[in-house]
Formats: structure tokens, sequence, C-alpha cells
């Protein structure tokens, strides 16, 4: 820490470390780009690092995990909110006539692997976790009962009232099924909705386009359900009404018809029999108004916190494991740890090879995307990222950083190696007190 301070170049430093944004794992590189003019070859701009502190440029390292670097996470989830919102008021390239459109907020759930301890309030009273006057004993010698009134924070939530009778097998399969089964749920409510419209599905993209976006969340138990705006557009999209026969409650039809009629099936493995995966029995479907209690702001705040949120809340780890490691080394909760081995021991079954289970265990079987969206839903993350970086660009020219010059008419030739990322310790501490940020995370060099 004293000779980061007493450095010569600590100003330099110091400026970098703000411009990341107050980032836990700053990129490193090391390299130089430069600008010549097409026509003459002559040098506009040059940069390069071999002046810069340790010789290396540090970049914010834009990871959407809030556990790995909140900094980073919280842009993800900024930008995932405007997207969401544009999707349900108009704006980022969405006409404003978009919230005349049928428009739902539904949720998936997962099937029930075993009783587990859980918090449940009735008229803002908690309620006894599992009471039961006359609770079986399981088979293992425990009494299927919990009178305990959990706190919020109580680290038995999500955990099973006996280990030994909970499904790991079927929770982990789920995980790993649920992508499968949201693609079915997607093509069979397109086909109910044709259906309703007396159309063919071929004929029904001529008609009615249909217009989604969903997050998926961890649920203390350690399986996955998805929350999803979905919305009734034209054949054009959002630019185009929905015909007249396609309403709010022709949608609702569609979405309960769907989610109970589709499945996955798992065949019989080692000692276990053909599983069958549905979407559990809670179905939550509810009309999204913009000056009710489910308005566009907090639906679009509810899908973007989970944006940047995975299985931390488990008690699992944020990165990939190795089947060799020694799971107790990395002291996690006994039901994560279960759930953990349950990935490894399937996925070195030949025939479940394609669910990729030893890559994912870290995510407990689940390995599909956390937040994706239909094509024309509304903008992409990808255009906010351009319209942020064209807004830099331009800052910079205004200030004088960088010279103006049309871009067709430069050649840019750059040259950039990985030189590492994150903090030694003592710059840890000091980028806390630049940026205002919390200790924490890791310290990668």
């Amino acid at each position: 820490m004293i000779a980061r301070l007493d450095a010569p170049d600590f100003d330099r430093w110091a400026a970098q470390i703000r411009s990341t944004g107050g980032c836990r794992q700053p990129i490193h590189l090391r390299g130089k780009v430069e600008h010549y003019d097409r026509a003459t070859g002559r040098l506009l701009h040059r940069y390069t690092t071999r002046h810069e502190p340790d010789g290396v440029l540090r970049l914010p390292c834009k990871t959407r995990r809030a556990s790995r670097c909140p900094a980073c996470a919280e842009i993800y989830r900024a930008d995932t909110y405007h997207l969401i919102r544009a999707g349900l008021v108009g704006g980022k390239g969405v006409p404003e006539s978009v919230t005349t459109h049928p428009t739902l907020f539904v949720t998936l759930t997962a099937p029930s692997f075993g009783a587990v301890h859980a918090r449940r309030e009735k008229d803002g009273r908690v309620q006894p976790c599992h009471a039961r006057r006359d609770a079986k004993t399981c088979p293992h010698g425990r009494v299927m009962s919990c009178t305990a009134k959990h706190r919020p924070d109580d680290p038995h939530l999500g955990e099973p009232l006996c280990p030994d009778c909970y499904d790991y097998t079927g929770s982990v399969l789920f995980n790993a099924l649920a992508p499968l089964l949201w693609k079915r749920f997607a093509d069979s409510l397109r086909r109910r909705l044709a259906k309703l419209g007396g159309l063919t599905l071929k004929d029904l993209r001529e008609h009615l386009t249909v217009s989604f976006a969903k997050v998926a969340e961890y649920q203390r138990r350690g399986v996955v359900h998805f929350h999803a705006v979905i919305r009734l557009d034209g054949p054009g999209g959002p630019i185009a009404p929905p015909p007249h026969w396609a309403t709010e409650d022709v949608l609702t039809q569609a979405v309960h018809h769907a989610a109970h009629v589709v499945s996955a099936l798992v065949p019989a493995i080692d000692d276990q029999p053909a599983r069958l995966f549905k979407w559990g029995q809670q179905l939550d479907i509810r009309p999204i108004s913009l000056n009710g209690d489910l308005n566009e702001q907090a639906v679009a705040g509810y899908v973007a916190k989970y944006a940047t949120k995975a299985a931390e809340c488990v008690g699992t780890v944020d990165r990939r494991i190795n089947p060799l490691d020694n799971l107790d080394a990395y002291n996690l909760r006994d039901h994560a740890g279960r759930l953990i081995a349950e990935c490894l021991r399937l996925g070195s079954i030949q025939d479940l090879a394609d669910l990729r289970l030893t890559q994912w265990a870290h995510m407990l079987g689940f390995r599909g995307h956390f937040s994706t969206r239909s094509r024309r839903y509304s903008t992409t993350l990808g255009e906010l990222r351009a319209a942020r970086k064209r807004h830099a660009r331009d800052h910079e020219v205004s200030t004088g950083r960088l010279l103006l010059f049309e871009e067709d008419t430069v050649l840019v030739i750059s040259e950039w190696t990985y030189a590492g990322k994150g903090y030694s310790l003592g710059d840890q501490v000091i980028a806390a007190a630049l940026t205002g940020t919390p200790l924490g995370g890791p310290y990668e060099r």
C-alpha cells in the first residue's frame, strides 16, 4: 500500500481505478492502438500502455454476477431494467402503442422434490414452517414436522426436513431440463394460440407474434423457476397491434394450457426408473397494469434484480468445480454439497452426457441463459452498450482527448494481450477507498 501511494504515477493509477466504476476484478490489458489516415498514411492518434502504471490498461470485467462484482452487475441490471421496461411502455425504438397490447407476467415453478424448511406468512404474521398434528416419521427416523417460525435470514430455509428422503436426483435433472421445458412451453403456447384463433401454426406468424422476456430465479431449495413477461403483437412485432381475437383472456388460457401439457422425459439410468418432468402446480399469471401494483416499473425491477443473481442463495460457489476437487474444502452447506455431488455422479453416466452436469455442477445442473428475450420484444443489450460506447466517444471528442475523424477514412491497427485481472491485497484496500466500494471479492493478478 505504501509503495503504491508513494509511486510517481499514483494519480494515473487512481484515474484508471475510478474509470472502472468500482470494478472488483478489472481486466488487465497490455498493448497499443494506432489510427492512420487511409489516404496519406499519416499517424493520427496513438495510445500505448507502455507508460501506464504497471504497463497495463485496466478495464471493467463486465460480469453480470453480483457475487463477483457488484459494480459491473449493477450496470447489467440497469440495462436489463431498461430492456424490460421498453417492452412494456415503449422507448428504445419501441412505440408507445405497445401499452395497449395484451401482456402478462407469468411465473413457472418447479415441482416438489421433498419437504423443505420454508418461511410462511398469513395476514402479515409468520406461520410455523411445517406444523403437523399427526406428523409421520420418515423411514430414516425423522419426524416430518417443523414448528419453528423462521427468520428471513435463517440458514435452514430451503434445506430438506430429511436430506435422506429428498430427491436430489430429480432436483438436478429438473434444472438440467428446465431450458427444454421452457422451449416446449413457448412452442405449445404458439400452437394453442393458433388453435384459439382458428389458424394453423404456419399461418399464425402472418397474424400474431408472441414476444417475451424471461429470467431464471433460484429458490432456496436449489431449483430454478422462470419469471416471464409475455406480450402479443401483430405480425410486424410491437409496431403493429395484435388481431382483435388475441385478448388478454385468450393469452391467459393459452398459458394455462401450455404450462400443464408440456413435459420432458429422462430415460431409465442405472437403478433409476424413467422420469417425466413437468412444471410445478403453482402457476402465477397476472396482468400488467400501468396504474396498478404490478406496473411496468415493478415488473422491470423484479426481472432485472434476478438477472444478476445465480445459485448463491443456495450456498454453492459461483465458479466451475473440477470433478477432482475436494468438496469439503469449499465449506458448502450440506444441502448444496449434496446437490453438487449428485451433479458430479450423474455427469459420469454416459447416457446423460448431453446434459453436461459435471460442467454445470456449480449451477446445480442448470445450464441455460438467465436472461433471455424473443427477437422482437424490445431493444437488445448490445444496442444499449453500443449507445453507451457512442456517448463515451463523443465525450472524449468534445473534451479534446480524441480527434474527430470519419471512421471510414481511418485505418485502426490494434494489438492487445491479456495480462491478468483483479488486485493485489494492498491495491484492493486503496481501490475500495477511492471508489467507495466495500472490500471483498477475488484478489487475482
